[in-house]
């Protein structure tokens, strides 16, 4: 793997690392192109998109740039859609979802660190009964990723220091986020990533290319006899 030290805490990115939203944002992206008389979008088009926002999809969906008229009001519509159906075919990436499973039933302390609004991650996490011990959403502070403070304080909720986090993340900002906040930057490979970009490239410390990988990373901290740290 590497020398990075085991945590004592894992914090991850929501959409793209965690969780496979991608499928319930390409449906919402497709409504406001139907909206707009369109065709619909390829979802492996709109899957590069999601970790860059709702402003980006409808960017996307219909060239309209984020300060050009009808863009607020598109996004608008695409919110909507989304809020309609927010976890309708989204799901924990496998096998995340298991290891995930026994680290919340061990109590072991875990957490999110999202550039998504909270009113959509809460209805998401309620959906797939996942209860993170940390928190932290893109309207909960003045600044967001990648920006440390919204690292640093998902590390205070969950009473670790920031040197004993993995921040794990499908996005540069994120691994900007983990650098600046002194965390251990975890990039992975399988989420929504551009085309032609490069996560290797990324400045993480460790780089996993499936989720498999990053699994087998993290199972030594479900072991009684490891001591983070």
């Amino acid at each position: 793997m590497s020398s990075a030290r085991l945590p004592q805490a894992v914090l991850f990115d929501l959409d793209g690392t965690l969780v496979d939203t991608a499928p319930d944002l390409a449906n919402a992206t497709n409504m406001l192109r139907r909206h707009h008389g369109l065709e619909t979008l390829p979802f492996d088009v709109i899957r590069g998109q999601v970790s860059n926002g709702g402003s980006a999809l409808v960017t996307l969906a219909l060239a309209l740039e984020i300060d050009a008229p009808g863009h607020q009001e598109a996004r608008d519509f695409l919110l909507q859609a989304y809020d309609q159906a927010v976890a309708t075919h989204s799901r924990v990436f496998s096998p995340l979802d298991r290891w995930l499973k026994d680290w919340q039933a061990a109590g072991l302390p875990w957490g999110i660190v999202t550039n998504k609004p909270r009113r959509f991650t809460v209805a998401l996490l309620d959906a797939l009964a996942l209860q993170p011990g940390a928190l932290l959403c893109a309207d909960d502070l003045p600044v967001k990723k990648p920006a440390p403070q919204p690292l640093w304080a998902a590390a205070e909720q969950l009473g670790v220091s920031p040197g004993n986090c993995w921040y794990v993340g499908d996005h540069l900002r994120d691994i900007q986020a983990a650098r600046a906040a002194g965390m251990t930057a975890v990039a992975v490979g399988y989420g929504y990533i551009a085309e032609g970009e490069d996560y290797r490239r990324w400045p993480a410390d460790l780089w996993f290319d499936g989720c498999e990988a990053l699994v087998e990373a993290l199972e030594p901290l479900m072991q009684p006899t490891h001591s983070p740290g």
